[in-house]
């Protein structure tokens, strides 16, 4: 017989968006149940920013060797030992795990249930040895990787984000089918330490970001060894006769073979959502997830969906704020609307590329009106000196002055676009930037140096000029 449970709040999934929620409301006096029946920590921990975070660190600690004789650094090609490379991203998972574990959840308060759960009803929700009835629930089941219908795929054997990090050998040749930012990261990293890398992409690599940044990621890609067959449609895989794989595809009408001895499919994600015994609760779903409005809630308004689960910006920095978003709007009783559309979004090959807002693609499709501003990383200094001078800053600019967007690419452009998304966030203008004095030489003067750009056309035009001139005659 289920041992009945009753909670303010039941959760469904530890992933990063469920444990602030947990977190947040157990600590402010609630009764919480949390359900998870896998891993503690979700995609993120376990498969996700932070084991792909660890592997790019290794790879790019390798390039530093390669890339040492520009520095006046005798240059040499690292002796890479991939077993302590696995070590490695698994000794930062467990680094961050006690985070996200039971045993601190529980210090707490929230009662933590490691299986699975189905709704009953409207207000019900089972386990194997549980029945739990809540005033609210939470629905935070996340995503997982997408495995398309690719003939011959389930005849060989092929990696995805929740496998490639349990590898203690590195892949002789690895092909990467899909070009988006996780199989951009783990070709490069790949690559870099010391495989064969190809990647076979139906589109353009990084297809959602500016096109003109694309290229200097793609151009550094290219340099470092990446196959990429781009415009390429895969059609179907076989085993090849020594073990490896073959990818069948063709690009322009024509046949194209790759040949390797692992393959990851990289095409994207999809919400966890099946099986939830969602219709016995009155939620409804679309394609890509459960249908929330504005407020997170779903078509059940006592049951609420965040993060990947509901097919929007699958990013844990999103399914966090979602957390917030929710809190206020269960607890606190504020209005609160999600605006995750406020969200920036990271590619962290080298140089990264990070973009928030609206980027020159997006508002040209929109029909926005704006002004470009524009900063080369090559007139930085401190890029100079670190030899870091592939990488520039566009900014789009509406009427008044509002800052519409920035796109980033670069050293450091994750860290670097955070002013952004504080200035989109918050509708700021800008000269919020021009007024601020940007300490020297750092890289990120180029967010000061890009804003300045915006003014230059005024400031020095023929106006300017002559009222200069009228107003020196008062000297």
């Amino acid at each position: 017989m289920s041992t009945k449970v009753k909670a303010d709040i039941c959760i469904i999934g530890a992933g990063s968006g469920g444990l602030s929620v947990a977190a947040g409301a157990a600590q402010l006096g609630k009764k919480v149940v949390m359900l998870e029946a896998h891993k503690m920590g979700g995609d993120c921990l376990n498969f996700g920013c932070v084991p792909s975070k660890a592997i790019l660190a290794a790879g790019k600690t390798a390039q530093t060797f390669r890339d040492a004789g520009k520095y006046g650094v005798a240059p040499v090609e690292p002796s890479v030992d991939f077993q302590k490379v696995h070590d490695h991203i698994h000794s930062v998972i467990g680094a961050i795990e006690p985070n996200d574990s039971v045993e601190r959840f529980e210090g707490f308060g929230v009662q933590v249930i490691q299986e699975r759960g189905v709704f009953t009803g409207p207000k019900t929700v089972s386990t194997e040895n549980y029945e739990i009835t809540a005033k609210f629930f939470v629905i935070s089941t996340g995503s997982s990787p997408f495995v398309p219908p690719i003939p011959g795929l389930d005849d060989v054997d092929y990696i995805t984000n929740e496998t490639i990090f349990d590898r203690t050998t590195l892949p002789t040749h690895l092909i990467v089918i899909g070009g988006g930012p996780i199989g951009i990261e783990m070709a490069q990293a790949h690559r870099r330490l010391g495989a064969k890398v190809t990647v076979v992409e139906r589109g353009s690599i990084m297809a959602k970001d500016d096109p003109e940044l694309v290229d200097i990621v793609r151009d550094h890609l290219v340099k470092e060894g990446v196959d990429l067959r781009e415009n390429t449609m895969v059609e179907r895989v076989s085993k090849a006769v020594n073990g490896g794989v073959i990818v069948h595809a063709t690009k322009d009408g024509q046949p194209v073979e790759v040949s390797g001895s692992h393959l990851l499919v990289a095409v994207g994600r999809k919400a966890n959502f099946e099986n939830l015994g969602l219709e016995k609760a009155g939620i409804d779903t679309h394609a890509r997830g459960i249908k929330v409005d504005d407020r997170l809630r779903t078509t059940n308004k006592r049951i609420y969906a965040i993060g990947d689960v509901i097919g929007g910006r699958q990013f844990t920095h999103v399914a966090g704020y979602h957390a917030s978003v929710l809190v206020r709007n269960m607890l606190f009783k504020q209005p609160a609307k999600n605006q995750d559309y406020l969200a920036p979004w990271v590619t962290y090959t080298d140089p990264e590329l990070a973009h928030v807002g609206l980027n020159e693609p997006m508002a040209k499709e929109q029909g926005v009106k704006y002004t470009l501003a524009e900063w080369e990383f090559e007139e930085n200094d401190r890029a100079q000196a670190e030899h870091a001078t592939s990488g520039k800053v566009k900014v789009l600019v509406g009427k008044g002055g509002k800052i519409l967007g920035a796109s980033i690419v670069g050293k450091g452009a994750g860290e670097l676009i955070g002013p952004w998304a504080l200035a989109v966030a918050n509708k700021l203008k800008i000269n919020a930037f021009t007024a601020m004095i940007a300490p020297y030489p750092t890289i990120g003067e180029v967010n000061k140096r890009a804003a300045g750009a915006f003014y230059t056309p005024t400031l020095f035009s023929k106006k300017t000029q002559t009222l200069v001139k009228v107003l020196g005659m008062f000297d």
